[in-house]
């Protein structure tokens, strides 16, 4: 019987073993692949004093009985012990199951390399065998172990608030832990479950990342164990907890993807692109259309007049998509009414709704619509006829935010009114894009008469599962998943979504620094992003219209503006930039993408590559250089990944060997004029 396993992937390698006792899977090698042929760079060689064995080991995954003091990724009341029983593998799953013979618990760990990329998925599965209830209180997914040395560890991870997401944000950790949480019921806006590990005395050297497929509460740590190494745990928070598992119950922890590169941190970004495509599968060769929102024009006043004129606006700059935001529905005057009621104000449009739609499609705009499904307003009719239906505790005030309590998604009625109320918008008018927004964390989360209910992994579930109805039943339907801006951007929503909002936040400066982020942990043809006209939130220097347009045309290209506000010369500057984005959507969103410089550099740029095409997006974030009144040089933009003997066209004719434009690098000329710029160069 074999102690060792290899899982390939397309470039690289993951090796795990037993120990010699069989009580736990240690990693053996990650990187490159051969990589796992010679010592281990992760075994301890040294003496154990004062811990466990599995304290000081590279431990896979364990409960807290066999890890008590360097933090265990299972936490079970009464602690547990296991040992190896089986191999259950399968032709594309590696499947290794322990057992804790006293108490009956069964944890099968679950290893699946993801063809064509470099990622590999991990999960625990766990049964109750025994005859007594048992009570987790830390459901971890895995242990993921990353050989850094003695300087320590380089964490880079995504943070902010509310309109600040994805903020990026690096520390070194010599000792101690690291620690990341979500208790909002949504991965949240202050973290993301993302996160990257590389050697502090390397300046960007091999980078190790990992990624929680959980669309609710959720937890990640980092640790610097008394070997030297670094071991990060990941999973979803027993929130409320814990978790009871019954006799016979069973249960299987969210995916945690791990993912490598020795091409440091824009290396590792292009692995998780590779994934991010391999998830949309056939739906990223569907278009994303430049779309227009009309939230920021008209707010809640949503009249069918107005909202077709600027339909009619949109179109003639070469829009293909028409989204109505909040306010198109009975009872939603204001943000205290309505939600839970989703019938369309007949009222509001002349006609009725049915009619206004057809009126933006004969503009030949698609048609989109905002709905906020697990939210429900006090004032509302379903409210007054289901009380019941929203999380609450008996006796406890129910707490409003944003005027609003949460649906309890978990509850069987609740899924079917939701899936009903989407199956008869969907049906009875032409919708072929939805924004799924959520605007609120759960408070007073229970469910009277079921103590012991897992409230988040039902919710959660039911979300999965509406996300894979309209999925299935509707396979040309466009999802947006948001959620009070980039509440939301797990892996798990990812994957049943066309396009995620990063930020509410559209000031042009601020959303430089939020996109800069987002493209660590997400491919552009998830990244939506608008045009607008809003100021700065953090930032509020002025940029240009094109500026506005070049950083949205990063993603999938919006407009939230009031285009009625637009002169002749803006509209006309529009339609040009509109129909440029257009002849190059192909690169941008399927092309390999590579964040050149970010926001802190006076000029930052990100780079698309598709067959013989490169799309360069440059942006000026800082002084001029004063050319040409006086002496001076052109900016550069050293570009990444080129035949360094291959020659590259520009659109002016001007020609460059590969080696000219990674060394010494493409020239810009930024002026108080002209702040950002469009390259597209050609190999000839």
């Amino acid at each position: 019987m074999t102690n060792r396993w290899t899982l390939e992937l397309e470039s690289t390698s993951y090796t795990v073993a037993l120990e010699p006792q069989r009580r736990w899977l240690e990693l053996v090698a990650w990187g490159p692949r051969g990589v796992e042929h010679g010592p281990s760079p992760l075994a301890n060689r040294g003496s154990v004093h004062f811990i466990t064995d599995a304290d000081a080991a590279p431990v896979e995954y364990a409960p807290r009985g066999l890890r008590p003091f360097s933090a265990a990724d299972l936490g079970v009341a009464g602690e547990s012990w296991w040992r190896f029983a089986a191999d259950e593998s399968t032709d594309t799953q590696l499947r290794l199951a322990f057992v804790d013979e006293l108490t009956g618990l069964r944890a099968v760990q679950c290893y699946r390399a993801e063809p064509g990329t470099d990622v590999l998925c991990r999960w625990v599965e766990l049964t109750n065998t025994g005859t007594a209830a048992i009570s987790i209180d830390r459901l971890g997914s895995a242990g993921v172990c990353v050989p850094t040395g003695e300087r320590g560890a380089r964490l880079t991870y995504l943070t902010g608030q509310w309109s600040q997401e994805f903020t990026r944000r690096s520390t070194v950790l010599e000792a101690g832990s690291f620690r990341m949480e979500s208790r909002f019921g949504v991965p949240g806006h202050q973290y993301v479950p993302w996160l990257t590990v590389q050697d502090a005395a390397e300046t960007d050297g091999p980078a190790y990342g990992v990624s929680l497929a959980w669309s609710g509460s959720w937890e990640l740590d980092a640790e610097i164990e008394p070997s030297g190494l670094t071991r990060v745990r990941a999973g979803r928070l027993a929130n409320p907890g814990p978790v009871v598992l019954e006799p016979g119950a069973s249960l299987t922890t969210p995916e945690l993807a791990l993912a490598s590169s020795v091409d440091g941190l824009g290396g590792l970004a292009g692995v998780w692109h590779a994934y991010s495509r391999k998830l949309a599968g056939p739906r990223l060769r569907n278009r994303r259309p430049v779309l227009y929102n009309s939230w920021e024009a008209t707010g809640f006043e949503v009249l069918g007049s107005r909202q077709l004129d600027l339909a009619r606006q949109a179109a003639d700059l070469g829009v293909e998509l028409f989204v109505v935001d909040d306010g198109w529905f009975v009872g939603r005057d204001d943000d205290t009414g309505g939600l839970g009621d989703w019938t369309p104000e007949q009222s509001s449009f002349e006609g009725g709704f049915g009619a206004f739609v057809e009126s933006v499609r004969a503009l030949g705009l698609d048609f989109g619509l905002w709905v906020e499904p697990e939210a429900i307003s006090p004032k509302s009719k379903l409210y007054a006829e289901h009380p019941d239906w929203v999380y609450r505790i008996d006796g406890r005030p129910a707490t409003l935010i944003r005027n609003q309590l949460l649906l309890d998604l978990g509850k069987t009625e609740v899924f079917e009114y939701v899936r009903g109320f989407l199956d008869e918008l969907l049906t009875a008018y032409p919708i072929s894009y939805l924004k799924w927004d959520m605007n609120r964390p759960p408070t007073e989360r229970g469910r009277p008469g079921e103590p012991t209910a897992d409230l988040d992994a039902e919710h959660v579930a039911n979300y999965h599962r509406l996300l894979d109805h309209l999925r299935d039943t509707y396979p040309g339907l466009i999802v947006e998943s948001c959620a009070g801006g980039g509440g939301r951007t797990d892996l798990a929503t990812v994957s049943r979504s066309d396009v995620v909002w990063p930020s509410d936040n559209t000031a042009a400066l601020d959303r430089l620094r939020i996109q800069d982020g987002f493209l660590l942990m997400h491919a552009p043809h998830l990244m939506s992003s608008w045009v607008t006209d809003a100021p700065g939130v953090f930032d509020p220097r002025p940029r240009s219209l094109r500026f506005r347009f070049v950083l949205a045309m990063a993603g999938v290209l919006g407009i939230g503006a009031d285009l009625s506000r637009w002169s002749a010369e803006q509209r006309k500057e529009a339609a040009e930039l509109i129909a440029r984005y257009k002849s190059l959507r192909i690169t941008i969103h399927t092309g390999r993408c590579r964040v050149l410089s970010g926001p802190t550099e006076p000029t930052a740029a990100t780079q698309y590559t598709l067959g013989e095409q490169t799309v360069v997006l440059a942006w000026s974030t800082g002084e001029l250089v004063g050319t040409p009144l006086v002496p001076g040089r052109s900016s550069r933009i050293r570009l990444h990944g080129l035949d360094a003997a291959a020659t590259y066209r520009d659109e002016d004719g001007q020609e460059y060997s590969g080696a000219h434009l990674t060394h010494v690098g493409l020239p810009v000329e930024w002026t108080a004029e002209r702040d950002a710029d469009v390259f597209v160069l050609t190999r000839v």
